[in-house]
């Protein structure tokens, strides 16, 4: 938008400069021409007077020497003829190699005196033209044409001073252009302000309020007053949305928080039960509410684990993930020797640290593996590996079930989406859910993919942290 707007400004200089330049070029031409005109054709109307004794007398030598001393100051060629065309006297030089009265442009000027008319002014003068300018006059006698009086003029002298003043046009409408570009980047920057802003503003907003942190607010900044109305207005917008989502973060915590003693005190009611009740379709109906009881329990678990991941925060702390995932893999071999699944690791040993939000790369692994671990079937493998870059860490998890159709892997990590094929199977849709919030609030990106050999690889990639101590917010 900043290109195409100087991109207007500059044109609209341009067409004044030109709009301006090219008339004021035109007119200082014409007034150039129009003064060498004007001199000379007064020269040759006072030849013509002059030469109406002579001719009457047929005596040239009176002629001869005003032209010779006028040929000798200005340099201008003069011959006078008479009602014949015939040559009567001329200035030095004007025969020969002079005049040429044969020529076309002249002998028209000539034809035109005799005839009792005046010169005009030619086509306009241009710096490139070395065309001399030819001038006629009759010579009138008691109102009668005896002769006409013609000078040839050289405009060397007119075309540099036209030239001089086209090039001092020039450099002024260069300068006007540069002062117009001068002035017209920090304008446009200036008005471009608070659009900048606000598009910094907007693509921060929605990464800014899912990791729970304050939208960066765009203010005033200068600009434009209605750009500036526009940048509050936004940030009355962010402040309400952010308002609207930490409202709903903290309903979902405070529900799940508030269900789970019911739910736990339903469970210990049911459990209770058990051994009591003889009638065959009543036992079913106690074990199918206990199924939902803990299934149920199992929901708003991780519904409060999503919504502590929410409202986590800004601080980010850099964390071991060599420890981190020692750990937890300790932990989960127990699950995996029970079930037969082996829980293999890679890239360990590199000393790799990550920013994570407090105990969220806990988070991450306990969910990947539980869903490793639901669908790897027995006497397989589940892989966690660590790959380390110069600015960047991934971290995968890698599993031997039957994975998920191409068309599926972007709706993975939707709130409570589950494969149609994976129905039967315990679970509540909220685990990648967790994980893709916990990993955009470290500034990562999780990407799922399908790796030969069938089953399903999540990869969570992170920025790699240079600093072993202090918390980012």
């Amino acid at each position: 938008m900043r290109v195409r707007l100087q991109g207007i400004v500059l044109t609209l200089v341009a067409l004044l400069v030109f709009g301006l330049g090219i008339p004021l070029a035109l007119s200082v031409a014409s007034s150039v021409q129009q003064r060498l005109f004007l001199d000379r054709l007064t020269d040759t109307a006072r030849f013509a007077s002059l030469a109406q004794r002579p001719l009457v007398d047929n005596n040239r030598e009176v002629l001869d020497a005003e032209l010779r001393r006028y040929n000798d100051v200005y340099g201008v060629l003069v011959v006078v003829l008479n009602q014949d065309g015939k040559l009567v006297a001329s200035s030095p030089g004007a025969q020969g190699t002079g005049i040429d009265l044969a020529a076309p442009e002249v002998s028209t000027h000539v034809h035109s005196a005799l005839a009792g008319r005046r010169s005009e002014p030619g086509s306009m003068l241009t710096p490139w033209d070395s065309t001399p300018l030819v001038l006629a006059e009759p010579v009138l006698i008691d109102g009668e044409v005896r002769g006409a009086v013609l000078t040839e003029s050289d405009t060397g002298k007119a075309r540099a001073e036209l030239l001089w003043s086209w090039v001092v046009l020039v450099v002024g409408g260069i300068l006007a252009f540069t002062v117009a570009l001068l002035v017209a980047v920090p304008v446009v920057r200036w008005i471009l302000r608070p659009v900048r802003r606000l598009d910094e503003a907007t693509g921060s907003l929605v990464a800014a309020v899912v990791s729970g942190r304050e939208a960066e607010p765009v203010g005033e900044g200068g600009g434009p007053p209605e750009l500036r109305q526009l940048g509050r207005s936004f940030d009355r917008m962010a402040a309400s949305v952010g308002e609207a989502l930490s409202a709903q973060r903290a309903f979902v915590a405070d529900a799940s928080h508030q269900l789970r003693n019911p739910l736990t005190a339903l469970k210990i009611r049911l459990g209770n039960l058990q051994g009591h009740v003889d009638d065959e379709l009543a036992a079913a109906d106690l074990e199918a509410a206990v199924v939902d009881a803990r299934r149920l329990n199992q929901i708003l678990d991780e519904l409060l684990s999503m919504a502590r991941a929410e409202a986590s925060g800004g601080e980010l702390l850099p964390v071991s993930l060599d420890e981190v995932v020692a750990d937890r893999v300790a932990d989960w071999a127990v699950v995996g020797t029970a079930r037969d699944i082996r829980l293999e690791t890679h890239g360990l040993g590199g000393d790799l640290r990550v920013l994570a939000p407090p105990r969220g790369l806990e988070v991450i692994l306990d969910a990947l593996l539980d869903n490793a671990f639901k669908f790897t079937a027995t006497g397989t493998s589940v892989t966690v590996a660590v790959d380390g870059g110069p600015d960047t860490v991934t971290l995968s998890v890698r599993d031997h079930g039957p994975g998920l159709r191409e068309d599926e892997l972007e709706r993975a990590t939707d709130r409570f989406w589950r494969s149609a094929a994976h129905q039967n199977i315990t679970g509540s849709g909220l685990g990648l859910s967790i994980v893709a919030q916990v990993v955009a609030h470290s500034g990562g990106e999780l990407t799922l993919e399908l790796p030969e050999g069938g089953g399903l690889s999540v990869c969570a990639v992170f920025p790699v942290s240079l600093s072993r101590g202090t918390a980012i917010s």
